[in-house]
């Protein structure tokens, strides 16, 4: 027969520490390496008891919730600390209420464009001046041949071949998506035989390789610091959505669009890289010569 001493009735200290001293939100307080009781936290942690469901984690919560302890302090740090996430809060409790209060765009008229409507002044001007059209479009196409001969070369001179691949890796995506929908040609579209692609071929709207070839190009730049030349490219992309929205060659979001797939596409040809250079052993910029060869 067990004899039941008062040890075993009492709970274990700490599951008890745990139900009643939830761990504070690092959002709200940052790590103390020193403090004591975090050490004795992650100790408790590591040592959970049968009152507490065993290590399966599945019996009853340690203790009340975080926020149920924060005080005005903690929401001050909060707000002074980490503004960014407050200010994306904000915005979006301010397009909520605009998406369920927006009157829709019915089927039958165009897309609403907010980047038409701060151009056009400059499609206007545009559509009275063809010879100023024709130039500006010759402008962009050198632009485009700056963009494929950086990425080109990163790779066939450099032997860097991560911009190339995130360029491979955009225009496949760009195209599948491009195709999965076939977005209509804005209305007041103003074309040019100069403006590449040369020669007023179709085109996928959905998402801009203008843009996003640019985003690589400026990204591989800084990652080999020629910050003048990332800024120039910089510079010379500003430019060219501006002139892309002027001649309704692509929506806002055909543009937006590609600045999000460079960054994308880039980290994901990083990704790559980094795979090949742990699986086989890299040579210059972390892929192997044979990933690339064979």
């Amino acid at each position: 027969m067990s004899v039941i001493t008062e040890h075993s009735l009492s709970p274990a200290p700490c599951a008890l520490k745990h139900r009643i001293k939830p761990l504070p939100s690092p959002l709200l307080r940052g790590p103390d390496p020193g403090d004591p009781d975090r050490k004795k936290d992650a100790t408790c942690m590591g040592k959970k008891s049968v009152v507490d469901g065993g290590a399966g984690g599945s019996g009853a919560i340690f203790g009340p919730a975080s926020f149920v302890n924060w005080t005005r302090r903690d929401v001050a740090h909060v707000a002074r600390h980490h503004w960014i996430p407050c200010a994306f809060a904000a915005g979006l409790l301010f397009f909520m209420g605009v998406e369920y209060t927006l009157r829709m765009v019915p089927p039958s008229a165009q897309p609403f464009d907010i980047g038409f409507v701060a151009t056009r002044p400059l499609h206007r001007l545009l559509a009275s001046s063809p010879e100023l059209n024709t130039l500006l479009a010759a402008l962009n196409t050198v632009f485009v041949g700056m963009q494929t001969t950086y990425i080109l070369w990163t790779w066939l001179i450099e032997g860097r071949p991560r911009a190339t691949i995130s360029a491979l890796f955009m225009f496949t995506c760009r195209g599948i998506l491009g195709y999965s929908t076939q977005l209509p040609l804005p209305q007041g579209f103003l074309g040019s035989g100069v403006d590449f692609p040369v020669g007023n071929v179709s085109f996928f709207l959905f998402f801009s390789g203008h843009v996003a070839g640019s985003v690589i190009a400026s990204l591989d730049m800084r990652r080999m610091q020629r910050w003048e030349l990332a800024w120039l490219f910089d510079a010379l992309n500003v430019l060219q959505v501006v002139r892309l929205l002027g001649t309704r060659g692509h929506y806002t979001i055909d543009l937006a669009a590609g600045i999000g797939a460079g960054i994308l596409f880039d980290s994901l040809a990083g990704k790559y890289e980094e795979s090949k250079k742990m699986n086989k052993g890299g040579i210059g910029n972390g892929i192997s010569k044979e990933a690339l060869m064979t």
